[in-house]
């Protein structure tokens, strides 16, 4: 008995292959690093996000205990060389912060040249490849790598510098500032993909030509006026092309319409500010520093802005320690007995005038409390 084959060529071609589309695979929980970075990648407006936090938080310089040791000290911060490629200590903050931010923990250490015994630069473990566990301790840290049990032994601990973002009971090695994002950009990203397979299938307008033949006179020539129909209609759209404006004439019932001109593409602005919202609010970004043009009034900004500034002195609060240790190594490896403290600048959200204006009513407070204490 003889069977038919499937034509799996037609199949094929009457339904397209679906297009990769970024999805959390089941039980992300447990691989929640492995997804951080193509989340960024997949989301622009997240990595816009990082990019305004990492500039906003680090600008500073350090401060030397001894003034005889600041021009070195300065000169360091702005030579010594962070990884392959990279300079001065305020490339590794932005490297350390954004590794912070990232992945939920950052481990660093400071290179040393055995035989100048000089710093030679400082380097950012890739997180994703251990985790951290207590130790018997309950404030010793061990790291143990990602692929096994096994512990890892730092060789020399006073040269290392770990540091958790938002650490707790049951995350004491920290946790991501993107965590509870990804269901909502798994939802995004589902929407986005419909609307461009939407503009796949209706942007690219197509026509319905329909003949119709009126009486049975026209029926014997029904097929061969179709296809003189059709040869007009392909050499007309042909020639629109190479810019040539060729006029289609027909004699009898035609009828020409576009496929799906009937339809409505479902709106999609509504749900994608909504989720877009929930990330924003997440990552504590004021939607007009990422020129969303979102209806708010001058308060409201100016309260975004305020907290936005509390959410940066946090992450300043995080990474100091760090850049004193590695400011305090390089003076000890000069000689200096003395320690330095980090300077930052300050968080300017605001524009100069309301910023003078402050300073201007802080002064003249100052001056009225002055003058009542003088008068008692």
């Amino acid at each position: 008995m003889l069977r038919k084959k499937k034509n799996h060529k037609a199949e094929r071609g009457a339904f397209p292959a679906e297009r990769q589309v970024f999805k959390l695979a089941p039980g992300y929980s447990s691989f929640e690093s492995e997804f951080y970075e193509a989340l960024r990648a997949e989301v622009p407006i997240l990595d816009a996000c990082f990019g305004k936090i990492e500039r906003l938080t680090n600008d500073f310089r350090l401060i030397s205990g001894e003034k005889r040791a600041q021009a070195g000290l300065d000169r360091f911060s702005e030579n010594v060389k962070v990884g392959v490629s990279g300079r001065s200590l305020m490339t590794f903050a932005d490297l350390y912060l954004d590794t912070l931010l990232t992945y939920g923990r950052a481990l660093g250490t400071i290179g040393i040249d055995r035989r100048s015994r000089r710093i030679k630069g400082v380097n950012i473990a890739d997180p994703t490849l251990f985790k951290a566990v207590r130790g018997s301790d309950p404030f010793d840290v061990k790291f143990k790598l990602n692929a096994g049990e096994r512990e890892v032994k730092l060789p020399d601990e006073s040269k290392w510098f770990y540091t958790t973002l938002n650490p707790s009971v049951k995350h004491p090695d920290g946790v991501s500032l993107l965590r509870g994002i990804p269901a909502l950009s798994e939802i995004l990203m589902r929407i986005y993909e419909c609307v461009g397979q939407n503009f796949d299938r209706a942007g690219n307008v197509r026509y319905a030509v329909t003949y119709k033949p009126a009486n049975e006179a026209e029926m014997a020539f029904a097929a061969e006026r179709a296809g003189q129909i059709a040869k007009e209609w392909s050499e007309g759209m042909a020639s629109a092309r190479s810019g040539a404006v060729k006029d289609f004439v027909a004699v009898g019932d035609v009828d020409i319409k576009v496929i799906g001109a009937d339809n409505q593409v479902m709106e999609t602005q509504v749900p994608v500010r909504q989720l877009l919202e929930q990330m924003i609010s997440k990552l504590s970004i004021p939607p007009f520093l990422l020129g969303l043009n979102w209806s708010s009034t001058e308060r409201m900004s100016s309260q975004q802005a305020d907290i936005l500034t509390s959410e940066l002195e946090y992450y300043r609060r995080l990474i100091s320690p760090v850049l004193r240790k590695i400011g305090e190594a390089y003076l000890r490896l000069e000689g200096y007995g003395c320690g330095c403290t980090v300077e930052w600048q300050n968080i300017n959200l605001q524009d100069e005038e309301a910023l003078a204006k402050a300073r201007f009513y802080n002064a003249r407070a100052a001056v009225l409390e002055n003058g009542v204490k003088g008068g008692n």
